[in-house]
């Protein structure tokens, strides 16, 4: 049984993987030490779990699509001088059995049984079906 837990989040505003990697490798390139991170409000309670091997799995229009591995917790503090948890995210993507997400807001725990498979090595590098798709595949059970 895993020791671990993971997060799953809305990719708002993404389009595709390629969309949401580019933003990210944007923002890594402005950062001082040149990492990507999640700034969320929330600290996650189940850091230890987190650290233990989870990832972040990405919601991109209503379908998770690909995770990243946690590999830290920061804090980051705010021009408001709030303390908000930066989620360091490791650089690769690591796509995954497209499966259909209602929308929520904030981020929430999904246990290893719930996360969908990733996909194997050649199916990594196979171009991504749109979006729209991948969620009806999804929902039927096809992919």
């Amino acid at each position: 049984m895993a020791d671990h837990i993971n997060l799953v989040k809305l990719s708002v505003g993404t389009e595709s993987i390629d969309d949401m990697l580019g933003w990210q490798q944007q923002r890594a390139s402005q950062s001082r030490d040149g990492q990507y991170y999640h700034v969320t409000r929330m600290w996650p309670k189940r850091e230890a779990e987190l650290l233990d091997g989870g990832s972040i799995y990405w919601v991109i229009k209503g379908v998770i699509q690909c995770r990243q591995r946690i590999l830290e917790l920061r804090e980051v503090i705010g021009q408001d001088d709030i303390r908000r948890c930066g989620i360091v995210l490791a650089p690769e993507i690591i796509r995954t059995a497209s499966t259909p997400k209602k929308a929520f807001q904030g981020w929430r725990y999904l246990s290893p049984a719930d996360a969908p498979g990733d996909l194997t090595d050649s199916q990594q590098t196979e171009d991504s079906l749109p979006p729209e798709l991948q969620k009806a595949l999804a929902a039927l059970g096809v992919r």
